[in-house]
């Protein structure tokens, strides 16, 4: 039971976001009106993802340290689970767009940086799967994984703000919490992140076991 108690916690924060997201009452904002409640699932989504990756780059500066595949196991799952999680963040944020802009995408320089910061990670795919040696993928994946990630935090947080921005925090546009983050959407918003992140590690645990399941059995075949 021990074992499994951050995945109960994650069922029942999940819940709670989902349920509470879609029914408690909401600050009536202009244009916004009930899609603030967005900021339940796509920011907290991309927070998530943020603290994902910075999982995935801890464990890959350790492959690098150790050159053991198990670091580098946790660093690609971790790795491709912020991709899915940036993936949904990103078509909730163009749902989001479209009722509040009229559009699902802009030209913004915080959206067009999200595509690219995007685009980075999945080269990081391409260029994993275009590698064939295990070492020398691990290695080289690791190496692409901190330099990605010290391009994407400024991509993303600090070039939209010195720029002309429709984004809420940039450009000189406020935040929600400049609007009216008031205590109902906090006691959503925080357990919503808390819950991401639990269900991006769950998955990423997962898939761990399956990758090192597959190079076990694949070393046993060899070894016959």
């Amino acid at each position: 039971m021990k074992a499994y108690w951050w995945k109960i916690l994650a069922i029942v924060l999940l819940a709670y976001t989902i349920t509470a997201g879609l029914l408690i009452d909401v600050p009536r904002l202009p244009i916004l009106n009930e899609t603030i409640r967005g900021l339940f699932f796509h920011v907290t989504m991309w927070f998530g993802m943020l603290l994902m990756l910075i999982v995935a780059v801890v464990y890959g500066v350790k492959h690098l340290r150790s050159g053991k595949l198990e670091d580098d196991d946790m660093a690609v799952e971790f790795t491709n689970a912020a991709i899915l999680f940036g993936v949904i963040g990103i078509t909730t944020g163009m749902v989001w767009a479209k009722f509040t802009w009229g559009d699902f995408w802009t030209n913004d320089p915080k959206l067009n940086a999200s595509a690219i910061g995007l685009l980075m990670y999945f080269a990081y795919l391409v260029l994993r799967n275009s590698l064939t040696d295990v070492y020398q993928r691990a290695k080289i994946s690791a190496v692409y994984s901190i330099f990605a990630f010290a391009v994407f935090i400024p991509l993303i947080f600090i070039l939209p703000r010195l720029t002309d921005s429709l984004h809420p925090g940039n450009g000189g546009n406020p935040g929600f919490n400049a609007y009216d983050m008031d205590s109902n959407l906090r006691k959503v918003f925080y357990p919503a992140i808390i819950g991401w992140t639990l269900l991006g590690a769950w998955i990423s645990t997962i898939r761990v076991r399956i990758r090192r399941l597959e190079r076990n059995l694949e070393d046993k075949l060899i070894n016959q």
